[in-house]
């Protein structure tokens, strides 16, 4: 067993920019105007990532006759989507697998096959034959294509959250790091807006017959660009900690890193369950229980998910002044006291300027934790185990949390008993408040190795 500083039970954790002007020479002479380009690299496959993942959501309304031909469209409807689950699925598997690779090979190289099988599930996506010309096997090789991005994009995550985080200045790793979440949201509004583009060009009959299929191609193509930029960067792990015994061990985590892995599953369940409510399914709380018409409801949420997307950088420059436990224990309390009277509120929110300004504020609380989401769990890890530490436990707590949060509120609803899960999205918060109060102040101490030392 390796018995580094990093991983020796008992030893103070050094921090991420300390490690890296010890181990990585490389990284630790750039100047800012290479920081940036690493972050940029780094952050534009996380944006094709996250564009191609949403591309299906936002196109399958006109492809589900193609591939699951039949009488009833709320049938249709339920096929897509059970797809589209697929990738929340597989999501802690990429996680696992694309988190090893970047511990044990680099990550780098995590990352250019991370996402050139996002590109290959949106090209085959895009050029995929119909049920009348192949029959059964051109839903099934759909369900493939998913289960490709889904790998893809749950990999993404941790390794993108390493990198980002190594390769960041001290002292301004929350600024850095937040533009994980940047390139994130910014996936979504790209998706939402390519469509919304080439529905307006082209009319309904032609968007069913060829026009989803755009979206698809546009993304395999941009995967291709995000492929060129990230071949430039540079290696941010070192030949000690890929040829470490521990390197992307799973037993090694368990077995040393223990508390870390289950304190990132304990805040992920609460800040992925809280995200996806006021973002993926906020636009169908609108329709459904505020009453709004579907056009306005989307104007209002792409308005919505612009501001947040802009609001993470002020949010990342917050956590690096008054530190990263600050910001997490704010996210805590603020979302576990205002989620129920602002969903509250947002239900009779007729004015669409009032419901822009309510889920705003809602998401704002949320900011604390996604501007710095990928770099605290990048923290609580040694660099040997850090991509796979980072990777699986959010992609589990993610796909249990995260990816059911519209299910498990339409089901509410569908009771006739909504406003529990009010109460549910509160009890998670409330869940990452009490987490965030074991971690340490990132000021006076690197990542929490989960030994109790930190």
């Amino acid at each position: 067993m390796t018995t580094t500083a990093q991983s020796r039970p008992g030893a103070a954790p050094p921090t991420a920019a300390d490690g890296l002007a010890s181990t990585n020479p490389t990284i630790a002479a750039y100047d800012n105007k290479a920081r940036i380009k690493a972050i940029i690299g780094s952050s534009s496959g996380n944006l094709v990532e996250w564009y191609d993942f949403y591309a299906y959501a936002f196109t399958a309304i006109y492809f589900k006759d193609v591939f699951f031909p039949g009488a009833d469209p709320t049938v249709q409807l339920i096929n897509t989507a059970a797809v589209f689950a697929i990738g929340f699925l597989m999501r802690p598997i990429g996680g696992w697998l694309f988190g090893r690779v970047a511990d044990r090979y680099g990550r780098k190289t995590s990352m250019l096959i991370s996402v050139m099988m996002m590109c290959a599930g949106s090209l085959v996506i895009a050029i995929l034959p119909t049920y009348a010309q192949i029959g059964i096997f051109a839903p099934i090789l759909l369900l493939f294509a998913r289960m490709a991005q889904g790998l893809s994009v749950g990999g993404e995550y941790g390794t993108s959250a390493t990198y980002m985080s190594e390769v960041a200045l001290k002292g301004k790793r929350g600024f850095y790091g937040s533009f994980q979440y940047v390139t994130l949201i910014g996936g979504q509004l790209l998706a939402s807006l390519v469509v919304v583009l080439v529905t307006l060009s082209l009319d309904d009959k032609a968007m069913t017959a060829w026009g989803w299929r755009i979206p698809f191609l546009i993304g395999a193509a941009a995967a291709v660009v995000a492929l060129y930029l990230r071949r430039s960067l540079h290696e941010t792990s070192t030949a000690e900690t890929r040829t470490s015994r521990e390197a992307g061990s799973m037993a090694s985590i368990w077995r040393n890193h223990r508390r870390a892995f289950l304190t990132v599953l304990g805040y992920t369940a609460g800040g992925s369950l809280i995200f996806y409510t006021f973002t993926t399914y906020m636009q169908k709380y609108l329709v459904n229980t505020t009453h709004m018409d579907k056009k306005t409801a989307n104007l209002v949420m792409t308005a919505v998910l612009f501001t947040y997307m802009v609001a993470q950088p002020f949010f990342g420059m917050f956590a690096d002044k008054f530190g990263r436990k600050t910001a997490m224990l704010l996210f805590g309390a603020s979302t576990t006291l205002l989620t129920v009277p602002l969903l509250h509120a947002i239900a009779g929110a007729q004015n669409p300027f009032l419901a822009y300004a309510l889920i705003t504020a809602a998401l704002l609380c949320v900011s604390f934790y996604t501007s710095i989401s990928g770099l605290v769990k990048a923290e609580m890890f040694p660099a040997e185990v850090r991509a796979l530490g980072v990777g699986l436990s959010y992609a589990i707590a993610n796909a249990l949390f995260g990816g059911s949060a519209e299910f498990v509120a339409l089901t509410f609803k569908e009771a006739g008993f909504e406003t529990t899960f009010y109460w549910y999205v509160t009890a998670m918060c409330a869940v990452a408040f009490l987490v965030s109060l074991q971690m340490p102040d990132s000021r006076r101490s690197g990542y929490l190795q989960g030994d109790g030392t930190a």
